[in-house]
């Protein structure tokens, strides 16, 4: 049994998998997820597991260089726009693309987390980085 890091089974899976560039999408409850892209499905009720808790825990056992949120959080939700602005000074890329384009790139991801998440424009993309 693992004694650290993420237990999720799938969501540990995906991690170990992925290599640069490919990427992976933590989304709201209520981000429509292409029938194509796998689907890890962690929401419980509305809130629960919150886009962060989700989010902290990934970013602990992934590499990220690059990570897209939709410019629609500038207005729309301060804390995700803050999220952002702390990962941009931990070394991480960020763009803003809107949330219809967003929405687009998760057609490309390796998966999609669900998460209970309601709060509007809680979404995602994160692309993986390299250790060396």
């Amino acid at each position: 049994m693992k004694k650290h890091g993420i237990l999720n089974s799938d969501i540990a899976r995906v991690l170990a998998t992925l290599g640069h560039t490919d990427c992976i999408v933590i989304g709201d409850c209520g981000l429509p997820i292409p029938d194509h892209v796998e689907r890890i499905d962690l929401a419980l009720r509305i809130g629960t597991p919150s886009f962060f808790d989700v989010l902290d825990e990934v970013l602990k056992d992934m590499q990220v260089e690059r990570a897209v949120f939709a410019t629609e959080v500038l207005d729309r939700n301060e804390a995700v726009m803050t999220r952002a602005t702390a990962m941009a000074g931990g070394g991480i890329g960020i763009d803003y693309v809107p949330h219809d384009e967003l929405k687009r790139l998760s057609h490309d991801a390796r998966v999609v987390i669900r998460t209970g998440e309601a709060t509007p424009y809680a979404n995602v993309v994160l692309y993986a980085g390299v250790i060396f």
